[in-house]
């Protein structure tokens, strides 16, 4: 190589890297910022509109239009211009379908949660950790007049719920002790556990008896119970509830659900792929 050639390389790599760094960047933190927008709107059943995305997501408005316009374009978003407002997609829809295709959620689970409340009357819900809350993944309502509103994709909390405390209880020793320590104690309802010792003493309960009870705690007039899903060593892979208005079983009737959901979880977690 000449002299000149080995300045021209030289030239190139001191001109060209940076930029293409920058530009990696630059997509990657855009890609972020999308997906932000993405989680946001699935908090808003009714849909937002572009200012009111903007203000929740702390961008500014030229920035997430241009980003919902890109959305939009892509399926993963949809415009209702009569309202001005932005709903997901259906392209969202599709994708979480295949996932729940993949873990087993839908043909396998669903067979199986139909069961239970055939013979329980109510809601059965199946649901798995997913950072600091849990995912409800699968639910099937009840026959009776009054619907669960804990739909499929929806994020609760991990120490307010029978479904999370489960999750907790039986988790790895080690994650267990950190979500112990770290989980936040929200209170949504009076009844919420917010105090730290407490929240612990609640676990060491659950792992006692072998299930997971919410009076009130997550939503002020219902109730639910909850057992672990457990895999090859042990721990909790998913959780599996019956849910109530408190005005139709007390918590022994309740709990006399403990049982058949034991069964069912035993059932789902031979056939499910581990988490």
């Amino acid at each position: 190589m000449s002299v000149n050639q080995a300045t021209a390389a030289d030239d190139v790599a001191e001109d060209e890297t940076p930029p293409k760094a920058g530009r990696s960047a630059d997509r990657t933190d855009m890609v972020g910022k999308a997906l932000g927008l993405l989680v946001l709107l699935g908090d808003e059943p009714k849909g937002a509109s572009a200012a009111e995305i903007s203000r929740r997501a702390q961008l500014p408005f030229s920035t997430t239009y241009r980003l919902l316009g890109s959305l939009t374009r892509d399926g993963f978003v949809d415009y209702e211009a009569e309202g001005r407002r932005y709903h997901l997609g259906l392209r969202i829809f599709q994708l979480g379908q295949r996932v729940s295709n993949h873990h087993g959620f839908a043909g396998t689970a669903m067979p199986v949660l139909r069961r239970v409340t055939g013979q329980t009357g109510e809601a059965t819900i199946l649901s798995v950790r997913d950072g600091h809350h849990h995912l409800t993944v699968n639910k099937v309502d009840g026959p009776k007049m009054f619907r669960v509103t804990s739909d499929p994709g929806h994020l609760g909390s991990l120490s307010t719920t029978a479904v999370g405390k489960a999750l907790v209880a039986f988790a790895e020793d080690s994650e267990r002790e950190k979500l112990l320590a770290e989980l936040p104690l929200e209170p949504l309802t009076e009844k919420s556990i917010t105090d730290r010792d407490a929240f612990r003493a609640e676990i060491e309960k659950i792992r006692r008896q072998g299930f997971a009870v919410m009076d009130e705690e997550n939503e002020t007039g219902m109730r639910a119970v909850a057992v672990p899903l457990f895999n090859d060593q042990g721990h909790a892979f998913a959780s599996l509830a019956t849910a109530v208005p408190v005005f139709r079983l007390n918590l022994e009737e309740l709990e006399a659900h403990v049982p058949l959901l034991q069964e069912a979880a035993a059932e789902l977690a031979a056939r499910l792929p581990q988490r």
